[in-house]
């Protein structure tokens, strides 16, 4: 947008704040009086030097610096506008900047420079540097840009002289005058956000989630009904060395392309050539409409990656439809100042302008800003019919908000304690695919028949065709949209037609042409484009028609305003109801009661509706899990609303879908013990043990693990100091024998009437990762008559093995 404030926030000393506001003086100053006053140099000085009586309280108009600062930044764009409180108006003003103390004799007494913005509503004075009105007419507010002077100019103080029909207000001091001083060198800089090197280790995972808060519920003012939409989200994780937009900053191509067509196409080209000072691009899907509840639609997602030196995101979507606004994220920093990743980012969004298109609504017709202007935020004072104008300057509510969380980290990391145990598990999980597009989950109705163009004039406009989303069985999973738009023409209009005039929409009618009575009133519109055949366009480009104003001028009659517009049909599609309001300006002389009406009510006609027959509640809340722990399912309901003539139903009226809560408690699993080992000692006393292995660590707070290793004694014989090598000899063997009929016994024991072979080895595992089995066997050798068979038999063993994910 053209001619765009910067915003300030600076700091205002108490000494500074304490600005007198003495009483106005009231100069009674006919219109032949200043025409007979020469404009030639000092013109200004000599208005203002007027002698005239003087009137006390006077407030009914003032004059406002955008931010309201007490301090200007030299070389600085300030909005300053003058404004008349309703129902006050004027048709005249001058507006001057002058150095502290001078009186505007000389040149030089004027500091700074203005900017006009509405050449139709404001001019630069003949041999004086001042600001006037261009035509002599009713206004209540106007607005004008003033650069601020070089360093060392000092203070400045602004004053405006008002003309209300034949009088001239002018105040040296008070609503009327703003003295603003030179900002101190030591303020320069403390609104910018330094970017420092980043020292944290490994890498990091974040998933962006958009949350659009634009509706006509929140944003009631102009809001169009008919595709408003968010664009598909472009942007990336990067250096400090390259950005992507930033406010001051100029748009580049693919900043515009997505500013003004909602195209990623180009910003994406653009992000990739910086491939070195790039980590990750972030792609989300387009949002058509702007806003849903998210039980109709999820919100759109991304994820991206961050790491030392690529430590900043950034993101842009565009607001459609508008002629160049965009909400967005520059350089937004992940990396802690302790090493760390921040763990998660709530940013509440409000629109900026690109400085690429001129327009000032949401549907303004195309208008490129030449030269391009810089980036800014918007604000409520921009222009009166500014969708968020306010005349009070108040903040513009914020029409999205994004969330950025983290969801992993990656090697080696310098502060190694977590931040909570979500955060723990979550750096544990499996890496997840960039893209998963499975339309499978998503289950739709049928596409209804195309409506009809939205355009009535031979102009172009879209149409639109629907569809219903039945069941989404993955939620994690974002669905398609279940609107489809397309471009076409208006009756009677056709692209391939040479001969055909495009035309403007009709512009707002004037106001009546009497305050009483019936009178006329007129609206007009231009050629947006010629026959292409060079032929001549007979399109009327003016319309009149008869207006009513107060029916009965005489005493009883009601003072009304004129009619307002026609609000929007109730109705988006077949028939609906239009309302327009008017006023009462000024009850009846008389003392009667007004009976004129206030508001009138008409039926309105829209397309034909091409909806699904069904008519169907919202989706209740999801019910609780049907377990405790682990996985269950879950349900949901609707109603059915519509009529049973209308057709019947088939729309699923419950859903079901599955439910994760937290893991249920998993004990410790063991396998059977060993056999006992050989003694350890050879003669004396010793020790045998016997060991069992865990097959399944405790999770989720389940039972720990008991011991896994068993110890008893035991004793083969005496030891002797010097025996001879035959005698040792043969007290080995006989150890032996010994040991081997304890190990028998010892079996005995574990398996009674039988005599076991040693285990096998184990078998290889059946998986080589997500948990598989191993097995080994333990045979029968030697059976005892005194046994029973059943007691006696091959044994098998199974543990788990390769637990860790794939």
């Amino acid at each position: 947008m053209r001619l765009s404030p910067v915003l300030l926030r600076l700091s205002r000393g108490p000494a500074l704040l304490a600005l007198a506001l003495p009483l106005a003086v009231a100069l009674a100053f006919s219109d032949e009086t200043l025409d007979k006053v020469p404009k030639s140099e000092g013109y200004c000085s000599r208005i203002l030097r007027v002698q005239g009586t003087r009137r006390e309280g006077y407030t009914e108009f003032s004059l406002r610096v955008e931010g309201d600062p007490d301090f200007y930044k030299p070389g600085t764009s300030y909005r300053v506008t003058l404004s008349a409180a309703p129902p006050s108006y004027f048709r005249g003003f001058t507006l001057i900047a002058l150095k502290e103390n001078r009186e505007g004799d000389k040149e030089e007494d004027h500091a700074g420079t203005f900017q006009i913005i509405d050449e139709e509503e404001t001019q630069f004075m003949s041999n004086c540097v001042a600001v006037t009105e261009s035509t002599p007419r009713r206004r209540t507010r106007i607005q004008v840009f003033w650069i601020a002077p070089p360093a060392g100019t000092g203070c400045v103080i602004l004053k405006a002289s008002i003309v209300q029909k034949r009088i001239i207000y002018f105040q040296d001091e008070g609503s009327l005058t703003k003295k603003l001083c030179e900002q101190d060198s030591t303020f320069d800089g403390v609104t910018d956000k330094p970017i420092l090197d980043c020292c944290a280790c490994g890498t990091a995972k974040y998933r962006l989630t958009f949350y659009g808060n634009w509706s006509e519920k929140t944003h009631p003012k102009d809001y169009p009904r008919r595709a408003n939409h968010w664009s598909a989200i472009i942007g990336g994780s990067h250096s400090k060395n390259y950005v992507l937009w930033e406010y001051g900053g100029y748009a580049s191509e693919g900043v515009k392309q997505v500013a003004e067509l909602g195209s990623p196409v180009k910003m994406e080209e653009e992000i990739r050539q910086q491939s070195d000072e790039v980590l990750t691009v972030i792609k989300a899907k387009a949002q058509w409409p702007a806003w849903q509840p998210l039980n109709v639609r999820a919100a759109p997602s991304a994820e991206f990656s961050v790491d030392r030196t690529r430590h900043l995101m950034s993101f842009l979507t565009m607001m459609g439809p508008s002629p160049d606004w965009n909400v967005g994220l520059s350089a937004e920093d992940l990396c802690t100042k302790e090493c760390g990743w921040v763990q998660k980012v709530v940013q509440d969004l409000i629109p900026w302008d690109a400085g690429t298109d001129s327009g000032v609504t949401y549907e303004s017709p195309n208008k490129p800003t030449i030269p391009q202007e810089k980036i800014r935020p918007l604000t409520s004072l921009d222009h009166p019919q500014s969708p968020f104008y306010d005349p009070e300057g108040g903040s513009i509510t914020q029409v999205a908000r994004v969330v950025i969380e983290r969801i992993a980290r990656k090697g080696e990391q310098c502060n190694i304690v977590p931040d909570n145990v979500d955060d723990i598990v979550a750096d544990l999980a499996p890496e997840e695919k960039d893209e998963d597009d499975t339309p499978e989950t998503c289950i739709y109705s049928n596409w209804s028949p195309w409506s009809a163009c939205s355009s009535s004039t031979c102009d172009k406009g879209k149409r639109m065709r629907q569809r219903m989303l039945k069941a989404q069985l993955d939620l994690s999973v974002p669905c398609p949209d279940t609107q489809d738009f397309q471009p076409c023409m208006g009756p009677g209009c056709s692209d391939e037609d040479g001969s055909t005039c495009t035309m403007s929409e009709w512009i707002t009618w004037s106001p009546c042409s009497i305050s009483c009575g019936t009178g006329t009133r007129s609206r007009e519109r231009y050629v947006k484009q010629f026959p292409e055949d060079g032929s001549v366009c007979t399109l009327p480009t003016e319309e009149t028609e008869k207006c009513t104003v107060n029916e009965e001028c005489s005493p009883s009659s009601c003072l009304t305003t004129e009619w307002g517009e026609w609000d929007e049909c109730s109705a988006t599609c077949g028939m609906g109801m239009k309302k327009r309001h008017r006023m009462v300006k000024m009850s009846p002389a008389d003392g009667s009661m007004c009976k004129a009406e206030t508001s009138q009510a008409e039926k309105c006609m829209m397309p034909k509706c091409h909806t699904i027959p069904c008519l169907l509640s919202l989706w209740s809340e999801w019910s609780d899990c049907s377990v405790t722990c682990g996985k269950g399912m879950r349900t949901r309901q609707r109603m059915l609303k519509s009529l049973a003539e209308l057709g019947d139903c088939n729309e699923e009226l419950e859903q079901v879908e599955k439910c994760m809560l937290p893991e249920c408690p998993i004990d410790c699993e063991l396998t059977e013990w060993s056999q006992w080992s050989e003694c350890n000692k050879s003669c004396g006393k010793g020790h045998m043990i016997r060991t069992r292995m865990i097959q399944m660590e405790p999770q989720f707070g389940g039972a720990p693990c008991p011991e896994t290793v068993q110890r008893k004694k035991c004793r083969i014989r005496k030891c002797l100091r010097n025996p001879s090598i035959q005698n040792l000899r043969w007290r080995e063997a006989r150890e032996s024998r010994r040991s081997e009929q304890l190990r028998e016994e010892s079996d005995g024991d574990q398996f009674p009437g039988c005599r076991m072979r040693p285990w096998t080895a184990w078998s290889e595992c059946t998986k080589l990762c997500g948990g598989g089995i191993q097995e080994r066997y333990m045979t029968v050798k030697k059976r005892f008559k005194s046994s029973q068979f059943t007691s006696c038999k091959d044994k098998k063993e199974i543990r788990a093995c390769n637990v860790h994910p794939c």
